[in-house]
């Protein structure tokens, strides 16, 4: 029997195009919501979108950076307009391995663009979609962190770090309009691009600091996101869950 918890529900994935934020859109739509993709780069979310209703789902691609706060504002006042609201908020864009480099190597201008994307990227989005998720049963924000976080060692996890401390605020602020907020931090995922780009010898370096000895897969990360923003999570705000086989734990 299918899951159709998310039947009439309208959910936004940035990051929408590719990766993770297409295997979210395809999660969502398989349980029955009708997932907006966002992605910088239009023509990805649109082709994304059009595979997605190809198979059975429902899904409209649209194109705007999630730091242009102009752009994301008309985007969600569009959502608004055409579905009455928002309950489901993926921040999944963000600027990723090429920035996992240090300070002085990348410069104040990939800096600055790093923390415009993955660290405000959050804020305007979030801000943006308060008020079309504002009274919305079950309305849920995830936010995607990184285990990177945990380690400090760029930019990239500072960033991410900044997204954990985002996601305990926004708890806090949106819990009054019954918007839980929550995040994610994938460990090493082994998606074909990661897998394409990562040398064997990093690989055994990661997976020797796991306690789970296996490779994270794309499943593991949508499996948590489908968690998060489902009511058997109704008591979980301000939370980050790690998805990491073990990697980097602490208490």
């Amino acid at each position: 029997m299918s899951n159709t918890e998310h039947q009439g529900k309208v959910a936004l994935v940035t990051g929408g195009g590719r990766g993770f934020g297409k295997a979210f859109g395809a999660a969502l739509t398989a349980r029955g919501a009708h997932v907006v993709l966002a992605d910088i780069d239009g023509e990805a979310a649109k082709a994304a979108a059009a595979e997605l209703t190809d198979h059975g789902g429902s899904a409209t691609g649209v194109t705007f950076d999630v730091a242009d706060e102009a752009a994301v504002d008309a985007a969600v006042h569009e959502i608004t307009d055409r579905h009455g609201g928002l309950d489901i908020l993926v921040n999944n864009a963000g600027l990723h391995a090429a920035y996992n480099k240090p300070f002085t190597e990348l410069g104040l201008t990939k800096v600055r663009r790093v923390l415009d994307v993955n660290v405000m990227g959050v804020v305007i989005c979030s801000l943006a979609a308060r008020e079309a998720m504002k009274g919305r049963a079950g309305a849920s924000i995830v936010n995607i962190s990184s285990s990177a976080a945990y380690a400090n060692r760029s930019i990239y996890g500072v960033s991410k770090l900044a997204v954990r401390g985002l996601t305990v605020s926004f708890a806090r602020e949106f819990a009054a309009d019954g918007i839980r907020v929550n995040a994610i931090a994938p460990g090493l995922i082994f998606t074909d691009t990661v897998r394409a780009d990562l040398s064997s010898a990093e690989a055994e370096r990661v997976l020797g600091e796991q306690i789970l000895r296996r490779e994270g897969t794309e499943q593991d990360v949508v499996e948590a996101l489908l968690h998060l923003v489902s009511s058997k999570s109704a008591f979980v705000t301000g939370e980050t869950l790690r998805v990491t086989g073990g990697f980097a734990l602490s208490v």
